[in-house]
């Protein structure tokens, strides 16, 4: 993955995130990670150090609940959204989509636009 990938995702996690559990309804960090990678081909790469802040501060916030469950010996944590966090995944989505139409504007201006007027 390159350098300005990784700078892209940064500012971008929570909107991954919520986008995620509101599509398959609960994960586990690791399946979070994993959905990601295979989703953009490994071009994105979304490592633990930043995901877990990530969730605990959606997990603050009121957005996701966590559930403890043992799998195979182990006790694993899901996430989930409240219905708040539903709501906010379906406002961060739109959003995101309003800011990459902005920034195609500024990367690709059409013929017509004149700056400075």
């Amino acid at each position: 993955m390159n350098s300005a990938n990784q700078e892209f995702i940064r500012g971008t996690i929570k909107t991954i995130v919520l986008q995620l559990l509101a599509q398959k309804g609960r994960m586990y960090g690791y399946e979070i990670t994993q959905s990601v990678d295979e989703r953009t081909g490994g071009e994105l790469i979304l490592t633990f150090g930043a995901l877990y802040p990530v969730l605990h501060k959606l997990e603050d916030e009121g957005l996701l609940i966590t559930q403890s469950q043992e799998v195979d010996g182990r006790l694993r944590k899901y996430y989930q959204l409240t219905s708040m966090g539903s709501a906010t995944a379906v406002r961060k989505a739109g959003e995101f989509e309003r800011f990459i139409q902005l920034i195609k504007l500024l990367i690709r201006p059409s013929p017509n636009m004149a700056f400075g007027k």
